[in-house]
Formats: structure tokens, C-alpha cells, sequence
């Protein structure tokens, strides 16, 4: 039993590290660092590569030693299957794709498969995926009860990659049924309106969009180095630079760039933010006002246990938690 336990949990590691689909794998790691030099040598080497790279104020921070713990409770509850419990996409499309063909009102025939049909398919899955992470991460900011789960995120006061994966459980849960419910039914559309089945260059072209992604550059949106594309390509995409900028806790940055991939979703919702250079930011959560709040986990159990009491005392109004500001449950935080 022990052993097998073992092996799942080194399973995940493996998949977590050399599996394309992580933006933590060894290759997209190699290829941030890469990046990052190039970065240190056009600001003309302002410290030894090794410390721009890990700076000791980033690495040894407390807060870095939360992500780690997060990250090694979210692998474990992984690799017993609490988070794919709720990621059921596959129901989901099954069932859409009968409702459509029962309204249709005779035998599904699917079309011939044919490269502009799959390729439109794949452009279609990729605005899904990334339209979906862009709404379920707006409602984590929008809602007071659900906002304590996503602010364990943003209570960051240092960023390392391992930072994007610093998220409550709860979180976690809520956005695989968004995503299971949205891919879903989107993918039986693409099922009943475009292919008949969901082929090699679909899979493969959502997959590479996504490796494209990692590769220039994911990893550099939770770290320390900064990163801009320029005000034109920031409308179309989400650099570094304003993922940062969404971690601020100034409160011109309240709000802004909720999106992974694509910046046309806050561009065509309003919370768009394109930095005109560089900007030198806090991170944390912050009140109302955009002051610091004291850290609010700086254990793991805090991390994993107050959330549930923030989330509690929105929806009873009951307060529970001694001492505690009234600002700092409040889903405008900066984030």
C-alpha cells in the first residue's frame, strides 16, 4: 500500500515536471531561464546572472514556503482524485451532444473532417479554454464568499513560478466544474456543428497553443523579472509585466487583467490595464484603500482554514475571526 502510494505521488511529480502540459516541466523551465538571461544581458548585467535569477529575498521568503506546502497538499489531494472527481468535460459534451441531436429531430450525421473544419474546431477550443479561466477567475473576484478561496493566491508577497500553483482546494474544485460545464458544451457544439469527433489535429492544436504559451514565457508571469510586450501585442495578449500588475496591491491596479492567455477579454470587459512602462509594485492583498493588509496565511493552516471562515462570515454575515479589518474580505482588493 505504501509503496503504491509512492508511486502515484511520483507519477504525479513526473507528469508535473516533464509532462508538456505543465508549465513546471524541466523544458519550459530551461527555456524561462533562457529568457531570463537574455533579459539580465540587455539590462546590462546588473548583478551576477545567479543572483537575478534567485534572489535570495525572493527564494527564502516565508511566503515562498507556503507555495511549496500548497503546492505539495494540492499534488497529494491530486493523486487521490479529489480535483478530477470534478472535471467531468466528457459528460458534459455527451449530454449536450444528445440534447442537440434530439432537437434536431433525426439522426446525427456528422460531417467530413476536413483541415479547415478542425482547424476552426481547434481556434474554437482555444478561445473556449482560455474565455472559460478568464470568467472563473473573475467570479473568484467579484464575489465576496468566493473571493477568501482565491485570495490565498494573491496573498503572495513574493512571486516564483511555483506561485501560480499557490491555490485553496476549494478554488481548484469550482474552476474544474466551470471548465467542465463550459468545455463541454462547447465541444458538443464543435461535435455537432463542425467534426464528428474531436480528432488529432484538434487535441494536438489546443495542445500546442498551449505549449507555445509555456515556452515564451508563462512561467516569468509569477516571478520577479519583468516582462512587457508592448501596448500593441498587450491588447491581444496577457504579458508577464500585467500578470504582475493584477498581483499589485496599488488600487489602480484593482481588478485588472483577469485573463491567461488573451487580453480581448478584458479588453472587450473592461478590465484591461496596459502598463506604459515599467512599474514598481507590491504584491499582497491589500483594503480598500490599497494598503498592505498583514499577512493573512502565514501558516498552512491559515491558508487552508480561513478561507472557510472568511467565506462563512460573507454569507452569514456573522462575524467570526477576532480582530479583523472590515476591508480585508472584500473581493476589490487589487485582484
Amino acid at each position: 500500500m505504501e509503496m503504491g502510494w509512492v508511486y502515484e505521488v511520483w507519477t504525479a511529480l513526473k507528469g508535473m515536471f516533464w509532462g508538456w502540459e505543465s508549465r513546471l516541466a524541466v523544458f519550459y523551465l530551461c527555456t524561462t531561464i533562457a529568457m531570463v538571461f537574455a533579459i539580465w544581458l540587455y539590462r546590462g548585467r546588473p548583478k551576477s546572472f545567479v543572483s537575478f535569477l534567485f534572489p535570495k529575498e525572493v527564494y527564502f521568503h516565508k511566503s515562498n514556503i507556503i507555495d511549496v506546502q500548497i503546492f505539495a497538499i494540492n499534488l497529494l489531494l491530486g493523486v487521490v482524485g479529489i480535483f478530477g472527481a470534478v472535471l467531468f468535460t466528457p459528460v458534459v459534451a455527451k449530454v449536450a451532444l444528445t440534447t442537440m441531436i434530439g432537437i434536431q429531430g433525426s439522426p446525427f450525421q456528422p460531417l467530413d473532417i476536413t483541415w479547415g473544419r478542425s482547424a476552426l474546431a481547434t481556434l474554437i477550443m482555444i478561445l473556449a479554454m482560455d474565455f472559460c479561466k478568464y470568467w472563473a477567475h473573475y467570479i473568484h473576484h467579484e464575489n465576496k464568499v468566493l473571493w477568501p478561496f482565491h485570495a490565498l493566491h494573491h496573498s503572495a508577497e513574493v512571486m516564483t513560478p511555483l506561485t501560480a500553483n499557490r491555490n485553496h482546494p476549494v478554488f481548484l474544485l469550482i474552476r474544474n466544474v466551470i471548465y467542465s460545464l463550459v468545455l463541454g458544451t462547447v465541444q458538443a457544439a464543435v461535435l455537432f456543428l463542425l467534426i464528428g469527433q474531436i480528432d488529432l489535429l484538434t487535441i494536438g492544436g489546443a495542445n500546442a497553443g498551449y505549449f507555445l504559451f509555456n515556452l515564451l514565457g508563462a512561467n516569468l508571469r509569477h516571478s520577479h523579472v519583468w516582462l512587457s510586450y508592448g501596448p500593441v501585442l498587450e491588447h491581444v495578449f496577457i504579458s508577464p509585466a500585467q500578470h504582475h500588475i493584477h498581483h499589485s496591491s496599488d488600487k489602480k491596479h484593482f481588478n485588472k487583467n483577469y485573463g491567461e492567455v488573451f487580453a480581448i477579454w478584458d479588453w472587450m470587459f473592461g478590465t484591461l490595464y496596459v502598463p506604459k512602462g515599467y512599474e514598481k509594485l507590491q504584491f499582497g492583498v491589500a483594503d480598500g484603500k490599497g494598503e498592505l493588509i498583514e499577512q493573512p496565511h502565514a501558516t498552512l493552516k491559515d491558508a487552508l482554514i480561513k478561507p472557510f471562515v472568511e467565506a462563512l462570515e460573507e454569507a452569514t454575515g456573522v462575524e467570526m475571526l477576532k480582530a479583523k479589518s472590515s476591508d480585508t474580505s472584500k473581493p476589490a482588493q487589487g485582484h
